[in-house]
């Protein structure tokens, strides 16, 4: 079994490592619809913001029979992200022990101090990462709401029922020049639930989520809370949701936040509310959208289960420090 990196995959190493994650994905999470070949695409070839994807493969008897995803960040002193895979039938035989090896060298050498991942709670991840120096750091709860199940009448009082001295903008894409550095103050807001350090928020880096959203050829969503004059509006709140180009049956709610001198007031079921009616309207094709949130965040589980959002599965954060990670064995 050798490990080899992929540098600028191909389009036929493209389509193994789809295969290596759809594989995965029907073992450990049956039932639940996998990221299809456009998204895996889109995952290795467009880098979130202030980062860079570096890629490998292990190959066994020429076909890839596991992968490591890793984002490294731009500015060392944040978490990068791993993400190993190996077929069902691979398990067991240290490659996934080989593959993380491999990616902790590159962290090492990056001089980044810190990594972390995501998995499902319940799933052979669990034990691997915890046999190789990592420890849980936070439990998400993943809801799922189904559009159909929406009560129209209900869903216009919602919106209707607006908090006294705040008014809903909204827009697709690309944050206006106008709001970028509201935009920016607002996201800071959820620096209290950020795993790995939170982000450095500033207009160019939210421009920046909006433009790696685009190039992977989705369409995001944003509803505001604006408060103060028309002339120098400011952001309270807001919420944001992805719609996948290739699979617009189900979206992703990405961020929501209200800032902190603003909560309280029911900004957060209003925006969320408003933003369901907009896809409604907008978006016929998405059917359902998939959100989650930490355990302990019980403000935002109480809104999500009051607009219908139903509890599907739990994902685990992991973390590691990269000097505990297992040294390749040359």
């Amino acid at each position: 079994m050798d490990v080899i990196a992929l540098g600028d995959p191909t389009d036929a190493q493209i389509g193994e490592w789809q295969s290596v994650a759809a594989a995965v994905w029907a073992c450990d999470r049956p039932g639940d619809p996998a990221p299809d070949l456009e998204q895996t695409r889109a995952r290795l070839l467009v880098p979130p913001p202030a980062s860079r994807n570096v890629l490998w493969a292990a190959v066994d008897g020429g076909r890839m029979c596991g992968t490591a995803y890793l984002r490294l960040p731009d500015d060392a002193g944040r978490a990068a992200e791993i993400d190993v895979q190996v077929l069902p039938a691979h398990r067991r035989r240290g490659i996934g022990t080989r593959l993380l090896a491999v990616a902790a060298d590159r962290l090492r050498a990056a001089r980044c101090g810190t990594v972390v991942v995501q998995v499902l709670a319940g799933t052979p991840a669990v034990p691997f990462l915890e046999a190789h120096g990592f420890h849980c750091v936070l439990s998400l709860r993943v809801m799922l709401l189904r559009l159909d199940e929406l009560d129209p009448l209900r869903l216009a009082r919602l919106v209707a029922d607006a908090p006294p001295g705040y008014r809903l903008a909204r827009w697709t894409g690309t944050v206006s020049d106008e709001l970028a550095g509201e935009l920016a103050m607002a996201k800071r807001a959820m620096a209290d639930i950020t795993v790995g350090g939170s982000f450095r928020w500033d207009p160019r880096r939210v421009r920046e989520m909006a433009e790696a959203v685009a190039a992977r050829g989705d369409r995001l969503y944003t509803v505001a809370a604006l408060h103060g004059p028309a002339a120098a509006p400011r952001i309270a709140g807001f919420t944001e949701v992805v719609v996948s180009s290739t699979a617009p049956e189900r979206a992703a709610q990405y961020d929501t936040a209200v800032v902190p001198e603003h909560r309280g007031r029911r900004l957060g079921i209003w925006l969320k509310a408003a933003m369901l009616e907009w896809l409604r309207t907008e978006r016929p094709d998405v059917r359902e959208i998939e959100t989650d949130n930490a355990d302990d965040n019980s403000h935002m589980l109480a809104v999500n289960a009051e607009l219908g959002f139903r509890h599907q599965r739990d994902h685990l954060d992991y973390q590691a420090d990269v000097a505990d990670l297992p040294t390749l064995v040359r």
